[in-house]
């Protein structure tokens, strides 16, 4: 299997993209339960179908571009392959020192993300995302050499690994979190989400508010055929709520939830064709077997 993924990997971009776009129609149209789930999340999105009917062939996109990504040595830059829109507001959120917090749905190609980065900003201040290893041994070793490059780190979704970010925003550094995944039991709250109670991470927020770091709003938008990849910075438009103005922690953690789920509706409107509709965003949270980690318990 190692060698079948490094061998996808010489591909070119365009004929993986391409390779992709069928295996998503594939996988669409061999699973009844995938295709009922995507589905009714686009309906429940209140969106019409034409609009996020693309994103049947971006999910196998995204699938297909794994091996290049994960691949790519230290020694390989993007380049031109990727283009920034707004990334003065990056700019201007380093340049004030105080940390910096980006949040990214699962839209288009989130995974170059972290790469883009660290080429572009890592000298100025390395990013340290927060990642699950992947329980293949041969997979998680190539996936390690992809995520661990200069100018960007890793954390793992433990106590330790939020201590990890702590310690980076405190110094100026940035974060990358994915919100709109469902965490542990104990890490999140019940908030809705298009409409719909989802189980919400707390973490992104709670890094923002007690560190007083900045927060901005990424997505990586795939090009057509194969020509690379947009990255687009929006500041957000609703502030996360003051803890001062709330000493209700339950309550601050829910309206906390519900700006970010809010923050993530925009950017998936914008780009539903891209979106990961199939994603289960609506099911329980699985146990954990420790204490929830928080920023105020790593402090």
């Amino acid at each position: 299997m190692s060698t079948l993924f490094r061998m996808g990997a010489r591909l070119p971009l365009p004929l993986l993209h391409g390779v992709g776009a069928l295996l998503g129609w594939l996988a669409y149209g061999g699973s009844p339960t995938y295709r009922r789930r995507l589905r009714t999340h686009v309906a429940q999105a209140g969106l019409p179908w034409p609009v996020a009917r693309p994103a049947i062939a971006s999910a196998g996109r995204m699938v297909a571009e794994l091996p290049w990504l994960w691949s790519r040595g230290p020694d390989e830059p993007l380049g031109d392959l990727v283009r920034w829109e707004g990334a003065e507001h990056m700019e201007a959120a380093l340049a004030a020192g105080h940390g910096l917090v980006l949040l990214t749905p699962h839209i288009g190609s989130f995974e170059i993300i972290g790469q883009a980065y660290a080429e572009r900003f890592g000298a100025q201040q390395p990013m340290t995302a927060l990642y699950r290893p992947a329980r293949k041994a041969w997979l998680r070793d190539l996936v390690a050499q992809s995520r661990n490059r200069p100018g960007l780190e890793t954390a793992p979704a433990t106590l330790a690994g939020v201590r990890q970010m702590i310690r980076a925003l405190r110094k100026g550094g940035t974060i990358g979190l994915l919100p709109d995944q469902v965490p542990p039991e104990g890490l999140g709250v019940w908030a809705p989400f298009f409409g719909r109670e989802a189980y919400t991470m707390t973490l992104a927020a709670r890094l923002v508010q007690q560190t007083g770091a900045a927060w901005l709003l990424l997505v990586c938008e795939r090009l057509p055929a194969g020509r690379g990849y947009v990255i687009r910075v929006q500041p957000p438009v609703e502030p996360l709520p003051d803890p001062r103005d709330e000493p209700d922690a339950e309550r601050l953690a829910l309206r906390s939830a519900g700006v970010v789920n809010r923050a993530m509706e925009t950017l998936i409107r914008q780009n539903p064709g891209q979106y990961l509709w199939g994603y289960h965003r609506y099911k329980a949270p699985r146990p954990i077997d420790t204490p929830a980690p928080t920023p105020s318990d790593a402090a």
